[in-house]
């Protein structure tokens, strides 16, 4: 595999252990990202570390600091941190298993793919895969990874497994806060239904493929046209007006009946109000061009053969 393994080791569960390799499952290559650069002469900006008053300083100078109040710091040298950090261990103890659904999507928070170490441990890695997908479980453990303990995750992933590190409950902040301002009231049934019927109507299977960044797209757009341009200023179209967030009132039920609408039904309703512009096209206005009859022009001709 041409990918360098994250992390190399062993799954033990009980007496059996599963030597495996994992590999990070994203990547963030899709970003654009961008450096200051100092327009007059083109290069790029660089930071000093500085201290206010006295300026830049030696890098041997600067330890971490904790601030313990305002301005108060607890200094720390790099050995002290080292000291405290988390041998990395080559082996990742299930210790308890948990139905597939009762991890709350927040709390997920890195994946890695999972695959065994070699032919040999590929028998029991199979084994494990395929008890934890017939009794629909997620094994649970903890794993020290780069100095500081992770809570995992391990599931089946088509022919592996994937390990995804856990957000701690401390990490998280409680739903309740945010939610308690929304009421209890239910749902009227009838929008209820419609609701429903609009988002089976929709249904069908995550093809992440078909999604794409467009403000990336946009961007990487906007520097080919940029490079083109030879450094000119390219403005672009400020687009359709956003829809206004008045005080319109939506009728929700008629909001929802007309999402249920067939594709065709828009299109055919929308033929349906041409005989009212027929109607509007008796062309009462038509009349006032008969007006233009006032015997003015052959008068004028007359006068002008008699000057003739």
């Amino acid at each position: 595999m041409a990918a360098r393994a994250y992390w190399q080791g062993q799954i033990r569960l009980a007496l059996v252990s599963i030597p495996v390799e994992i590999y990070s499952a994203t990547k963030s290559g899709a970003q654009v990202s961008f450096h200051q650069v100092h327009e007059p002469s083109g290069k790029r900006i660089k930071y000093e570390k500085v201290v206010p008053g006295l300026g830049p300083v030696d890098p041997d100078e600067i330890k971490k600091g904790f601030e313990v109040s305002k301005g108060n710091y607890v200094l720390l040298d790099q050995e002290e941190i080292e000291g405290v950090k988390l041998e990395s261990k080559k082996t990742l103890d299930l210790i308890e298993f948990v139905d597939v659904g009762e991890i709350d999507a927040i709390y997920y928070d890195k994946p890695y793919y999972v695959v065994p170490a070699d032919d040999l441990a590929e028998e029991a890695f199979v084994v494990l895969r395929e008890a934890l997908r017939k009794t629909r479980k997620i094994g649970i453990g903890q794993l020290a990874l780069r100095g500081r303990e992770y809570v995992v995750s391990l599931k089946p992933c088509g022919r592996g497994m994937v390990l995804e590190t856990l957000r701690y409950s401390d990490e998280v902040n409680k739903a309740a806060a945010y939610f308690r301002e929304i009421g209890e009231a239910k749902p009227d049934e009838d929008l209820l239904d419609l609701a429903t019927t609009l988002i089976e109507k929709k249904a069908g299977d995550f093809e992440p493929q078909e999604f794409h960044d467009r403000y990336v797209d946009a961007l990487k757009a906007l520097i080919e046209r940029k490079k083109k341009a030879k450094g000119e200023t390219i403005i672009e179209d400020e687009g359709e007006a956003q829809p206004s967030r008045g005080s319109n009132v939506v009728d929700l039920m008629a909001a929802l009946k007309k999402s249920l609408e067939k594709p065709g039904a828009a299109a055919a309703n929308d033929d349906k109000p041409a005989p009212a512009r027929k109607a509007a096209a008796k062309k009462p206005a038509a009349k006032p061009a008969a007006r233009k009859p006032p015997a003015k022009p052959p008068a004028r001709r007359t006068t002008t053969r008699k000057s003739a």
